[in-house]
């Protein structure tokens, strides 16, 4: 079984490297078997009615003009690179000239910036037991690329667009993150659909944090309700660097997400929030890994779900301290709001210790709305239905307020309000 392997610098601009590495996925691809749920990775969350879909890839992407998508426009950002089902769109996509940071595709950055996609561009999205991360390194062709120079910031948020309008189609986004050391950067992952059928996104997002870097990354998941999402982030971090990644899930008849984070310098920061708000038959697995291999590494999760008629979410959160990583403090939280009966989660928090000085928590808990609040609330003049939906509500809004750009907590309260109300 083959493995990733660096791109040479020198030879990164050529097509004959990017042929290399997705030789190399397509022999993952071809030697590892579909994920099922006897594997203890899957073992909640079934794939075959994914199995079951007869997909293709994009002929030609649906010709959208910028009124098609201004419900998503993030007026904080002065960057937006925009793909529709899975192409670049030029003519929807925005660059700031005067932004330190560049936002290109794969083709523009192979000339601007070889050294950075040798160093980066499939090497931290590199497990070689992951066939969907394999599967989309075989079908990399184009990818949004986004490069943070030593020592510059900005304020205002990069926004990565990708937009889907067709059924039955299977599209596989690829995104590079590079924070060079000292940089300061916000970013939004955007995944939205103009189509109410099944299809599948099978995507991967690759962060690498220099030295003293600090990234924001907001990741929205509001697919189409019959989509497939599948969806891996990989990041590594140098010393005293901060990452600070919040996700959300309400579309997908089936999404998972895999997070790991490597903590490969010293003094680092990663704080991971999620929350998966969904309903009908609807699954969100979610998946983390964090690893703090150097000493006073810290970590916090928050993972919040809340689950409506006979949905199912997953949340499995792992904590590894490597022998030597002394002063590690990490906490890690899972709750989940049942809204009915038939609605399930499993939830697993996991601490891998193998260090002595460390203080490391987990925890997680179930339950339903509480009956004594709605009922004070009732006393205030609310209806049981408007006491359950402001009180679900407020249960997703301790996740949406961790996210730094207002229009986007705006969207999002509104989404869930409107959700929460439908549910109940």
């Amino acid at each position: 079984m083959s493995t990733a392997t660096a791109l040479p610098a020198a030879t990164v601009s050529s097509s004959t490297a990017l042929k290399s590495l997705r030789a190399a996925a397509m022999e993952r691809v071809g030697a590892l078997a579909a994920p099922n749920t006897h594997d203890e990775a899957w073992r909640f969350t079934s794939l075959a009615a994914l199995n079951r879909q007869t997909l293709h890839t994009v002929q030609a992407p649906t010709p959208l003009q910028p009124n098609d998508i201004a419900r998503w426009i993030i007026p904080e950002a002065a960057q937006r690179i925009v793909f529709v089902d899975g192409v670049h769109a030029p003519q929807l996509s925005a660059n700031a000239s005067a932004s330190a940071v560049t936002v290109s595709t794969l083709a523009q950055a192979l000339q601007t910036h070889p050294h950075a996609l040798a160093a980066h561009l499939g090497q931290h999205a590199s497990d070689p037991q992951q066939r969907f991360t394999a599967l989309n390194t075989s079908h990399l062709v184009d990818a949004a690329v986004v490069i943070a120079p030593r020592n510059t910031g900005t304020d205002a948020p990069v926004h990565l667009l990708f937009v889907a309008t067709q059924p039955d189609v299977s599209t596989h986004p690829r995104t590079l993150v590079v924070a060079e050391e000292g940089s300061t950067l916000s970013l939004i992952e955007d995944y939205v659909a103009l189509t109410d059928d099944a299809y599948f996104t099978n995507t991967v997002t690759e962060l690498a944090l220099g030295a003293n870097a600090h990234v924001v990354h907001v990741r929205l998941q509001r697919e189409s309700l019959r989509a497939f999402h599948i969806a891996s982030c990989a990041l590594t971090q140098a010393h005293a660097s901060h990452y600070h990644g919040i996700s959300i899930a309400l579309g997908a008849e089936i999404s998972r997400l895999d997070t790991t984070a490597q903590q490969h310098g010293e003094g680092t920061h990663c704080a991971l929030d999620g929350l998966a708000h969904i309903a009908g038959q609807q699954v969100a697995d979610t998946h983390t890994c964090i690893t703090h291999a150097q000493p006073h590494g810290t970590s916090r999760q928050l993972h919040k779900c809340i689950a409506a008629d006979t949905a199912h979410a997953v949340f499995n959160g792992r904590v590894q301290v490597r022998p030597g990583a002394q002063k590690t403090d990490s906490a890690q939280s899972s709750r989940t709001l049942l809204l009915g009966p038939r609605a399930q989660v499993n939830t697993l928090p996991q601490l891998e210790i193998n260090a002595d000085d460390v203080r490391c928590t987990h925890g997680a808990t179930v339950g339903q709305i509480d009956s004594e609040e709605v009922f004070y609330l009732q006393s205030r003049g609310l209806s049981t239905e408007a006491a359950r939906s402001l009180l679900t509500y407020a249960f997703a809004a301790e996740v949406i307020a961790r996210i730094p750009v207002a229009s986007v907590r705006q969207q999002l309260e509104n989404t869930v309000m409107q959700h929460t109300s439908k549910r109940l």
